[in-house]
């Protein structure tokens, strides 16, 4: 049977993505000296980050940089690797469904994460996706 990955690892997996990816955003910020206070750069921070979460699993076998380094990836229920409209409804429709939500909707992921005997989440459920050990 395989092993799925729970909250803690997917939770270190995302601390490492979202340090990765504020470094990212902080050195194009110093190179081109651009205004944190602006709307656009705002906007273009956010749209890096849903590109990231979205594009990288579907180009690296359901890894970003912070599942790799952890050993585990995204892969559908089927266990086939993910593709573009799978990456799209897990992190962006169901990241709008979260804030919809005000945050509980997080909350309650990590709940059922850490409960759930298949440690499936909202987004997993809703996209039919799995966490699992192992690097493809």
């Amino acid at each position: 049977m395989e092993r799925r990955g729970g909250f803690w690892i997917r939770l270190g997996a995302r601390i490492v993505d979202g340090l990765l990816m504020g470094a990212v955003v902080y050195l194009l910020i110093i190179l081109f000296t651009l205004d944190t206070q602006s709307p656009a750069v705002q906007a273009g921070e956010s749209l890096l980050m849903i590109l990231y979460f979205v594009l990288v699993p579907v180009l690296w076998a359901g890894h970003t940089v912070g599942k790799w380094l952890l050993g585990i990836r995204i892969v559908r229920d089927d266990g086939s690797e993910v593709n573009l409209v799978t990456m799209v409804i897990r992190e962006f429709l169901v990241g709008l469904l979260y804030g919809i939500t005000l945050g509980i909707g997080v909350i309650v992921s990590g709940f059922m994460i850490g409960l759930r005997e298949d440690k499936k989440s909202i987004h997993d459920l809703i996209a039919k996706t799995k966490v699992v050990y192992g690097r493809a």
